[in-house]
């Protein structure tokens, strides 16, 4: 998947993200957290298992987490980069 333009899905309530997605030469992941310090690594780990199942190889991802669990990390990051496909 090419992420062609920017994307986002998300609320920044507790126990939810935002996550925003756009084009970019490389890929980048970028996590703002409140909860960083402890969950930093199964953040990125989840992150990785959704993008390499979309085969997105290319892009820029930001989070802004606000302690979300791991069903709606994948759902919002599957949401936003559906909204920056080409249609």
């Amino acid at each position: 998947m090419t992420i062609t333009k920017k994307g986002q899905a998300g609320t920044m309530q507790s126990s939810d993200l935002m996550v925003f997605v756009e084009p970019a030469d490389e890929l980048t992941v970028e996590i703002e957290s409140t909860v960083k310090k402890q969950f930093e690594h199964l953040i990125r780990a989840k992150l990785g298992q959704v993008l390499a199942k979309q085969g997105v190889t290319r892009g820029r991802i930001r989070i802004s987490d606000r302690g979300a669990l791991d069903y709606a990390i994948e759902a919002r990051l599957e949401a936003a980069l559906q909204r920056a496909r080409e249609v």
